[in-house]
């Protein structure tokens, strides 16, 4: 029914506007008595094949919801209903910072894709934890990255006031340093800057009670010299963990002559799951497998996801796919790795 009779409206419509009219609406439905059962009813799969237990979490499936669709902790409970196994936060700053000027969020319909420059709009860390005080069950991990106007010599400053301020309400933190979208951000992936952020986060994490999942989320845009350092710097320091990949600038993989793709920013979706398996498997296969990897871009369909896990990702997330295909796409993933274990 989304594919058919929703989509299409909501496709006539600004995407960022779209975006806030679907938080208003999914917002005003969990309020009508038992519509969170029923959502839960048509989209929930529970079967013990889908478990995951990783750093010591135990993931009811493997499917995830993807940073920058629920940045400010908005909706992660009504969003959970619809059978995601773990909900990604943020990108979340210290400070709240309104992002680039509008428009900035683009669809490329005849290629599954979407271009963002939003430039981690969100309400900072305090508003953010004020949700998230009473999140339950729920799997939250908290992208966290650094404000525009911090500079860069200065960002491992705004890292760890993320990392601390949200350690209690967390699960586990993605260490965003590979978002097009902020001026200079993708410089903190060269090896030196990156090990020191990284090592002042695992110092932080090691003078806690009970220590947290610290993951590094990448860029496919990396070459294969850059992604044997990182791979390397992750195995040294003992990190937890890779969510690849981020975003790309990169468009030589759109065959539309769509003149969207010129916008800048961020392309996600079908055009860039070749490079993000590609990514997946490279680091899969450099690391031995001594380290998860969380796969995310272009899953767009169950036998997408299930390359992404035999590419070498132990969890998956969506985010362009769940606005092209829908949340049924969730249960259809699900379904798919049952029947491939069973």
């Amino acid at each position: 029914m989304y594919k058919q009779l929703i989509k299409p409206v909501l496709f006539l419509f600004d995407p960022e506007k779209v975006h806030d009219f679907i938080f208003f609406f999914i917002r005003f439905s969990f309020k009508i008595p038992f519509v969170n059962f029923i959502i839960k009813k048509i989209y929930t799969q529970e079967n013990l094949l889908l478990e995951r237990n990783l750093w010591g979490i135990k993931f009811k499936n493997p499917i995830g919801l993807a940073a920058g669709f629920d940045k400010d902790a908005d909706l992660y409970k009504e969003l959970s209903s619809f059978g995601f196994g773990f909900i990604e936060i943020g990108t979340i700053t210290p400070l709240p910072q309104k992002g680039n000027p509008k428009k900035r969020l683009f669809r490329i319909k005849e290629e599954n894709a979407i271009i963002n420059r939003m430039g981690f709009n969100n309400k900072g860390v305090d508003s953010v934890i004020k949700r998230l005080k009473s999140k339950n069950k729920i799997i939250i991990g908290g992208n966290i990255g650094k404000n525009k106007n911090t500079p860069n010599n200065n960002a491992i400053n705004d890292y760890n006031f993320c990392f601390n301020s949200l350690f209690p309400y967390v699960d586990y933190f993605a260490v965003n340093v590979s978002s097009p979208n902020t001026p200079n951000l993708r410089e903190l992936q060269d090896k030196k800057p990156l090990k020191k952020i990284l090592v002042s986060l695992i110092n932080l994490n090691s003078k806690k009670k009970k220590r947290k999942p610290i993951l590094l989320k990448i860029s496919p845009d990396l070459n294969q010299n850059q992604l044997s350092d990182i791979v390397d710097l992750i195995i040294n320091l003992k990190l937890d963990g890779i969510i690849a990949t981020n975003t790309s600038v990169d468009r030589s993989k759109i065959n539309s002559n769509n003149i969207i793709k010129n916008e800048k920013g961020g392309l996600s979706g079908k055009p860039i799951y070749d490079r993000s398996n590609e990514v997946i498997k490279f680091i899969s296969k450099k690391s031995k497998n001594k380290f998860p990897i969380i796969g995310v871009g272009g899953i767009h369909s169950a036998k997408d996801a299930i390359n992404k896990i035999k590419a070498g990702a132990s969890l998956v997330q969506i985010y362009t796919g769940f606005i092209y295909e829908g949340p049924s796409l969730i249960k259809k993933i699900n379904k798919e790795i049952i029947n491939q274990n069973n």
